[in-house]
């Protein structure tokens, strides 16, 4: 499974793309897998806003995640 963070969420974690192996089966599993190794990254997933796509396509509360899944953290998003 691929890990893509973007913006601010890249900052925080300091890395920009991570392969997973074994991967979570869900994104709440990746979500809980990601701040066990990096509190900071976990409570900044966690902000209003941040937006979560697998494989492009926005989704919204749980998802189930293949092997092969991307999956991009979004931060929140402005401008008009």
């Amino acid at each position: 499974m691929r890990v893509l963070l973007f913006g601010p969420l890249r900052d925080v974690a300091g890395w920009r793309e991570r392969t997973m192996a074994p991967p979570p089966g869900s994104v709440v599993a990746l979500k809980a897998a990601l701040a066990r190794d990096d509190r900071a990254l976990g409570e900044a997933l966690e902000r209003p806003g941040v937006q979560i796509a697998v494989d492009r396509t926005i989704v919204r509360g749980d998802a189930r995640l293949s092997a092969e899944a991307e999956v991009a953290f979004l931060p929140p998003m402005s401008g008009g």
